[in-house]
């Protein structure tokens, strides 16, 4: 292919040049543009729209493919603690042992929020959405460390924000679950590997001493991992929009937080398990919903199956259905939820009319379920996504930054009215 493209405007023709990735994806530089021409382009959602080089996530969904870094998901989930992805998606490369252990001892030194920071729970009300209280409680971290609003951070400094980012995100997610059942705030020991933290947090009990499940333990690690990070999409770019005006890292990833509440974003997972709860509510009859579910005149739609992204299948999904099956069979769940679900997931994978469509369970479908089996409340659901995905969202913050990328700014065609005269509000009909 050319190293050149050719747009013809106005009887004049035009090039520009041709930009090829290092998994060679090719990409037109339009970034001349409207200098050259005096045109912009219109991409409704961004959908053919490259906003940024980056170094992070490869993705290639008619494939089935995603790397971190260069390493495939399949390596990450099988190989590594979220910690070891954490490092490597942040820093760039995988952490030596030292590296690792240097990581994980920082984290362990700043696990612990600031103790007026536990008065926001005592406001909110009772019923409350845990991604509003997330949201808020992130945003909030920067009035409590304002030392991350001074401009032009050394690499030290910077490195600490994050540091304490990704220690306190797992300590606030647990207290926003343990305040929802009314339970004493369990704190953190820095004895504890990050995710066994995060669960005996979660799970533990002042009264009795908190036995580590590792099948537990494996499966939160590879829940984390999958959803680190997932190349440009909203939550991400939002992050990378907002951090664009220099805001700050907590401002940044707050914004990636509301981004990622939206259930046509993170809230996919919880959209499973309330579709299942329907089926249940209607009789369990999983094949009267599968007939549904394929007539083209009825609007209800499977959740969990397919992917907007990947074309042919969810790498992610193959890996997680293993650690599912695990949680399933050690913690001997009987949940007719459950059941209705392996019932869907047999048909999604055995229909012609789900295999001809690609309509295969994602990792949405499995997350949910095994969320749902260690006893999280569907409204934790996208919390929990927002713990996995934080070193993605910083990730993201520090390479525009270290990009020195402009703010961001698109542009836009206007429609509306044009020379309107004013009229004293007396006259107006």
């Amino acid at each position: 292919m050319s190293d050149i493209a050719e747009i013809k405007v106005d009887g004049k023709t035009i090039e520009l040049p041709v930009i090829t990735g290092t998994e060679d994806e090719k990409a037109i530089d339009i970034s001349k543009l409207r200098d050259l021409t005096g045109f912009v382009t219109l991409d409704t959602g961004f959908k053919n729209t490259g906003s940024t080089k980056s170094k992070i996530t490869f993705l290639d969904g008619e494939k089935g493919i995603l790397k971190y870094r260069g390493y495939s998901i399949e390596q990450l989930a099988e190989k590594s603690s979220f910690l070891e992805v954490a490092y490597l998606i942040v820093y760039g490369n995988l952490p030596t042992q030292e590296e690792l252990d240097g990581f994980q001892t920082e984290i362990s030194k700043h696990t612990l929020i600031h103790e007026d920071m536990k008065k926001f729970f005592d406001g909110y009300p009772s019923r409350s959405h845990p991604m509003g209280q997330l949201g808020s409680l992130i945003f909030s971290l920067s009035t409590f460390y304002p030392e991350c609003l001074k401009p032009n951070q050394t690499a030290e400094e910077q490195d600490l924000t994050i540091i304490k980012l990704l220690a306190k995100l797992p300590t606030i997610v647990s207290f926003i679950y343990k305040k929802s059942l009314g339970h004493p705030l369990i704190y953190p020991k820095n004895k504890y590997d990050y995710v066994t933290n995060f669960l005996w947090m979660t799970f533990g009990q002042r009264t009795e001493d908190y036995d580590v499940n590792p099948i537990v333990v494996s499966a939160m690690n590879k829940l984390l991992i999958l959803h680190a990070d997932h190349e440009q999409n909203c939550s991400a770019s939002t992050v990378r929009i907002v951090g664009s005006s220099d805001c700050n890292l907590y401002a940044s990833i707050s914004a990636g937080i509301a981004a990622l509440w939206g259930p046509l974003h993170g809230g996919a997972n919880q959209a499973v398990i309330d579709m299942l709860e329907l089926i249940k509510a209607d009789g369990g009859d999983t094949e009267k919903w599968i007939n549904k579910a394929k007539d083209k005149n009825d609007s209800f739609r499977m959740m969990g199956f397919g992917h907007r992204v990947y074309k042919n299948f969810d790498p992610r999904a193959k890996i997680i259905k293993k650690a599912c099956d695990d949680i399933l069979e050690n913690l001997g769940i009987d949940d007719p939820i459950l059941e209705i679900a392996k019932k869907l997931e047999e048909a999604a994978l055995t229909d012609q009319y789900f295999i001809d469509r690609k309509l295969y369970p994602n990792v949405d479908f499995y997350s949910g379920i095994i969320y749902r089996a260690l006893g999280f409340p569907s409204e934790m659901f996208t919390v929990l996504f927002a713990l996995g995905r934080l070193p993605g969202w910083i990730a993201q913050w520090k390479e525009m930054h270290e990009n020195k990328e402009p703010i961001g700014r698109p542009r836009q065609i206007y429609v509306g009215e044009t020379d309107r005269e004013f009229v004293e509000i007396k006259d107006r009909k």
